[in-house]
């Protein structure tokens, strides 16, 4: 398996730059996933990875090895498309060995890697089917087992749970995480706009934006600590609520008078320089708390969503119509039409000034 170094790596297409400064480590045995929304460049950078897309500047190296102008058979990569890209006319076991008969592996080294890759992805009963007697799922598993046979330097997956129903990819993102639990070694990097993969599956994210690395860090990283607006935004569902307002008192524990009204505190300390600086403060739907005194925001309840285990809670405020999501446990369905008073901690109340976050400045 391999490290992955990234320095200054940029991609345009004649004077169309999609990617610029991009600076990137991966560490042997890291499960990493590139997130970001539609046109990111978050498949691009797979590919020039994989050498199907060339480097335009900067420098890309595997295990100390500059490969900028390697080709993708001698990168030691394995890749998993999102549309599986089997031979419909060969069974399972002839895809799966298909690459190594043309590495001109012999006959016992081709069976015993099918067979340790079979067992594995639990395609043992499998292996004298042709593709089209699989499900979606076992079909995305033998594309797997086709790059684990390889035993690659790196994986690369391009988005390959997109095509699966929403049940087959819930069972198949488990399978994959069982597979890197059964591979520690390997180091994995994972294409997704669905945030729910990279959270359960991911060592640490990268979050793409504006054709370059918006935050990286582990899930509860990006989720707890976001750098900018965008990725406070972008990790969550519902996304984090975001009010306008200006710093009335600075020092370890910061007051914000909001536009529509109401005081918010916040752990995130403050300069003396920064009384009067106009913030966002953000607060994660799950984070508001029902209060009688000093609100941070007062709205009323204009739709409920009851999902079961949870009811999204969409308010309107009183006087400017400003909007935010809550969310309560349980369902709650008489809450429309009623007007509530919220807070939230101070350690939850998070403040940005021009889309960055000061805990980080």
């Amino acid at each position: 398996m391999a490290d992955l170094q990234l320095r200054d790596v940029e991609k345009s297409y004649g004077e169309v730059k999609v990617l610029a400064n991009i600076n990137l480590d991966i560490k042997r045995g890291e499960l990493i996933v590139f997130v970001g929304p539609s046109g990111c460049g978050k498949s691009t950078l797979l590919r020039m990875i994989a050498g199907l897309e060339r480097i335009t500047g900067g420098v890309l190296e595997i295990d100390g090895q500059v490969v900028n102008d390697v080709p993708p058979a001698q990168r030691g990569i394995a890749m998993v498309f999102q549309s599986y890209a089997l031979y419909p006319h060969m069974t399972v076991r002839e895809n799966m060995e298909f690459a190594l008969k043309i590495a001109k592996k012999t006959k016992a080294e081709i069976a015993a890697a099918v067979d340790k890759a079979a067992g594995i992805l639990q395609l043992t009963p499998y292996l004298d089917r042709l593709p089209k007697a699989l499900s979606g799922g076992q079909r995305q598993r033998v594309a797997i087992g086709r790059s684990i046979v390889r035993d690659p330097k790196v994986y690369l997956f391009d988005e390959p749970l997109s095509n699966l129903d929403a049940a087959l990819r819930v069972a198949t993102r488990l399978e994959i995480a069982q597979l890197k639990e059964q591979m520690p070694d390997s180091t994995m990097i994972y294409v997704t706009h669905d945030q729910v993969e990279a959270m359960t599956l991911a060592t640490r994210i990268v979050v793409l934006a504006g054709g370059g690395i918006s935050q990286v860090g582990t899930p509860l990283d990006l989720y707890e600590r976001p750098q900018n607006e965008f990725v406070a935004q972008f990790i969550g569902s519902p996304a984090m609520n975001l009010l306008g307002g200006a710093v009335t008192q600075t020092g370890v524990q910061t007051a914000i008078k909001l536009d529509g009204g109401g005081v918010a505190l916040s752990a995130v300390p403050t300069l003396a320089a920064d009384l009067g600086m106009r913030v966002n403060i953000g607060v994660r739907p799950e984070d508001w708390v029902a209060t009688n005194t000093a609100p941070i925001y007062t709205g009323e309840v204009e739709i409920t969503e009851a999902l079961g285990e949870l009811t999204l809670l969409y308010f309107k405020r009183l006087g400017d119509g400003a909007q935010v999501v809550g969310k309560l446990p349980g369902i709650h369905t008489n809450l429309r039409r009623t007007t509530v008073n919220m807070t939230a901690d101070p350690k939850k109340v998070h403040l940005f000034h021009g889309g960055l976050s000061l805990l980080y400045r």
